[in-house]
């Protein structure tokens, strides 16, 4: 996996991903405190309506910025979009009004629904073979999974020595690293298909001498291109079971420490610690995984095993008390992140096997958007259900949903499928400029 960073251009790529996180995990400690110093005991109201706010954001900006990604030079598109988020996160400490805390976020993630789509489209370019790509995907994941658990510590200890606005200056800090060197990169330029397949039957002939669309028509196509595909479409479904037991995981996690089992505010981030490591370990073990037993194989049992573990820790609180256990709540969450990795790692495989390339920033976007889409219903839900019912209600319920999502992904990937084998055969095919065949043809765009 660590093979990947050889290549230069993906080295200062992965570079720059890691102090952008590294800056956005310290901006979200120090936006839970800006929140308290604004709002006080409704803190929790304003970090809730701020993050429904940034999915708001994704879900309805990706589609369009990533219309537009193919118009603007690559790596100018990143870095402008870079220095936006410096922007807007300096301008944070300064604000004293709820409503301007919200503006700012609007404003910085939509500056994240350009930048991530476009980043992720970049590195199947950077890194063509696809047992590299993979590794790419892998460390992606433990850079999310170590953020989680390395910047609330960083932040702690910043905050011993100074205020917490200063975290702010160190979120722009990595912003503008980042900038920096995706500017001094060398990007690849898009794969321009000089000799794409023709358009399945079931698409109107012609159309890839149609003319450019527009902004709009861009968006939508991107979105209807996952739609289409039965294989995307099954990832929109893993998307969801994703996030129903992720939703349990974030939402609830508060509530079943302090309240359910009594534990101190400290074991809070160590059952947090518990999902990022089961997350970290699977992303360690996925791409041998994957060249033995494909992508649908693991994202699929991966997918059941979301129900099953957040299911079993509704039958726990209804139990009677005292039955359920901390060792059981940090193994449930074990599990969740784990098989929760399983399933979201590999996406970017599914994805690139099934588009051209030129269509890659507008398929990325929209399954940007359209995953998001899922985490904004599941949010609320999950933090209704809980305090309206109780969290063994809103355990219950999300365990439906994500098992609704696993059994919809199982339905909708054909068991057939080419790309559901060892790899993705798609892109690889086109190298050759043989046409590819089968299932899998079904999936390419116009």
């Amino acid at each position: 996996m660590l093979s990947v960073l050889r290549n230069p251009t993906y080295r200062r790529l992965f570079c720059a991903q890691v102090v952008a996180l590294t800056g956005t995990g310290l901006a979200t400690v120090a936006l839970s405190l800006l929140a308290y110093d604004l709002a006080g005991a409704n803190a929790a109201a304003v970090l809730g309506t701020a993050l429904a706010v940034k999915m708001a954001a994704y879900v309805v900006l990706a589609p369009l910025v990533g219309a537009l990604a193919d118009r603007v030079p690559r790596r100018a598109l990143l870095v402008a979009m870079d220095l936006a988020r410096a922007a807007v996160v300096l301008a944070l400490p300064f604000v004293d009004r709820v409503w301007q805390v919200y503006v700012l976020i609007l404003l910085l993630q939509a500056a994240s629904a350009a930048f991530t789509p476009a980043f992720q489209a970049t590195i199947p370019q950077v890194l063509p073979d696809e047992r590299d790509y993979t590794g790419a995907l892998s460390l992606a994941r433990l850079a999310y999974d170590l953020e989680s658990l390395a910047s609330p510590v960083l932040a702690a200890a910043l905050l011993t020595v100074v205020p917490y606005a200063w975290l702010f200056a160190g979120t722009a800090a990595g912003f503008v690293a980042s900038a920096l060197l995706v500017r001094t990169t060398t990007l690849p330029d898009p794969d321009p298909d000089p000799a794409p397949d023709p358009a399945p039957d079931s698409e109107p002939k012609g159309i890839g001498a149609a003319p450019r669309p527009g902004a709009y028509a861009g968006a939508v196509s991107g979105i209807r291109l996952v739609l289409a595909a039965p294989r995307l479409r099954a990832l929109l479904a893993l998307d969801l079971a994703v996030a129903a037991a992720g939703a349990v995981v974030l939402v609830d996690t508060v509530i079943l420490v302090r309240d359910t089992l009594g534990r101190p505010a400290g074991d809070v981030p160590l059952a947090l610690g518990a999902y990022g490591a089961g997350s970290m370990a699977a992303a360690l073990l996925l791409p041998r995984l994957l060249e033995r037993a494909g992508d649908r194989a693991v994202m699929v049992r991966a997918a059941f095993v979301l129900p099953g573990a957040v299911g079993l820790l509704a039958l726990g609180l209804a139990l009677p008390p005292g039955t359920w256990s901390w060792p059981a709540l940090l193994a449930l969450w074990l599990v969740t992140g784990a098989a929760g990795s399983a399933v979201l790692t590999p996406g970017g495989r599914v994805v690139r096997g099934s588009v051209r390339s030129r269509d890659l920033p507008a398929a990325f976007a929209a399954r940007f958007s359209l995953s998001h889409a899922c985490w904004l219903l599941t949010y609320p839900l999950a933090g209704l259900l809980a305090a309206t019912a109780g969290p063994a209600a809103s355990a219950a319920v999300l365990a439906a949903v994500a098992l609704a999502g696993a059994t919809g992904a199982a339905g909708l990937w054909p068991r057939e499928d080419p790309a559901a084998g060892r790899g993705t055969p798609a892109p690889a095919s086109r190298e050759r400029g043989s046409r590819v065949s089968g299932p899998s043809r079904s999936t390419s765009s116009p």
